[in-house]
């Protein structure tokens, strides 16, 4: 049963609303899901108050799903802050926005995501330092391995960096459309196509994400 931890919807740049985007995780056999729309200091409230509704709608159809955010752009100067500000709002789940190579994200957001215990997922961190991913490790920040193409061309450096540290990987689709869904068989080809192992790409793919709910519920 495949669980994603990273998704969007039309309460940022995602095509589907959040139900619907639940709807068709759940005829997809996921058994979990977290809502990630992006979000900064004047939108977390919003966004994340909106996904609660619609998460809660969700389970009906017997997918657990996680409202949060991907904070997106915010200096890193301030990120700190902003996380903090993301946990008040209620986000269950809070991943940063890493620094991935296609995009012109601060120098400085994975040191800062990663040193910080309130962060679940460092999203598509790019050309991620040894120093900054032992951080990760040290404080339980899950490195991305990611199936979108724009942000998975540094895929294999993030599961090497993670490998060499013991930093935890998760495989997630930051899905924008609906044929963004991957299957958990495709979860484990992405993982594999990063270098890892068969052994390596089910923690990723099964055991992590697992985890990170069962952590996130235990709050």
């Amino acid at each position: 049963m495949r669980i994603d931890l990273h998704t969007h919807t039309l309460l940022s740049d995602g095509a589907l609303l959040p139900i619907e985007l639940a709807r068709r995780a759940s005829v997809m056999k996921h058994e979990a899901l977290a809502f990630t729309d992006h979000a900064s200091a004047g939108s977390i409230e919003r966004v994340v108050s909106e996904a609660m509704k619609d998460a809660e709608l969700a389970a009906e159809w017997g997918i657990e799903v996680l409202a949060g955010c991907e904070l997106t752009h915010v200096p890193a100067a301030r990120l700190d802050e902003v996380i903090s500000a993301a946990r008040r709002a209620g986000a269950e789940i809070i991943v940063v926005h890493g620094e991935t190579i296609s995009e012109p994200v601060e120098r400085g957001t994975n040191r800062v995501a990663a040193n910080n215990p309130e962060v679940d997922i460092l999203a598509h961190p790019g050309f991620i330092t040894e120093e900054d991913a032992q951080a990760a490790a040290d404080n339980d920040v899950v490195l991305e391995i990611t199936s979108r193409p724009s942000h998975g061309m540094t895929n294999g450096h993030v599961a090497a960096m993670a490998r060499k540290v013991g930093a935890k990987l998760v495989v997630n689709s930051d899905t924008h459309s609906p044929g963004d869904l991957i299957t958990e068989e495709r979860a484990m080809l992405v993982a594999m196509g990063a270098g890892m192992s068969r052994e390596e790409a089910e923690l990723a793919v099964t055991r992590a994400p697992r985890d990170i709910v069962r952590r996130v519920r235990g709050r």
